[in-house]
């Protein structure tokens, strides 16, 4: 029941913030930078999968280690995956796109590494406060 409620404590917190994130960074940092590669409109399918899976990787890499070893280990565990997981793929986009800024690469790590970092230590406490 813990892991139940640290993915959905997870899935609030990093939800929240993805979505100011992209609320502005899709016109203000994607869209200028990449333009036509860009699809026309967002595809919901492709996210929601994406984030159910990123949010279940959350819980086992840094929210369950967090559950026994404190609120740093998740923070740290945190970091190291969302710097892990974006950098594949910024990394692999610069690689393979004709047009990745290398900008847009430290940018988008930089965020994904924050927002997994602040999402897991928040669901760890949340999951430690209220599940015991």
């Amino acid at each position: 029941m813990s892991y139940v409620m640290a993915y959905v404590a997870a899935a609030v917190v990093f939800g929240a913030l993805d979505a100011a994130w992209l609320g502005w960074a899709g016109p203000n940092l994607y869209r200028p930078a990449l333009g036509d590669l860009l699809a026309p409109a967002f595809r919901p399918a492709p996210a929601l999968v994406f984030y159910a899976i990123y949010l279940a990787g959350m819980v086992w890499f840094a929210i369950r280690p967090g559950l026994t070893q404190g609120l740093g280990a998740a923070a740290l565990n945190g970091a190291l995956l969302g710097a892990m997981c974006y950098m594949t793929y910024d990394l692999t986009s610069q690689a393979v796109l004709a047009r990745w800024p290398v900008h847009l690469t430290i940018i988008d790590v930089a965020w994904g590494t924050f927002a997994t970092m602040v999402a897991a230590t928040a669901a760890t406490w949340f999951t430690l406060r209220f599940a015991g």
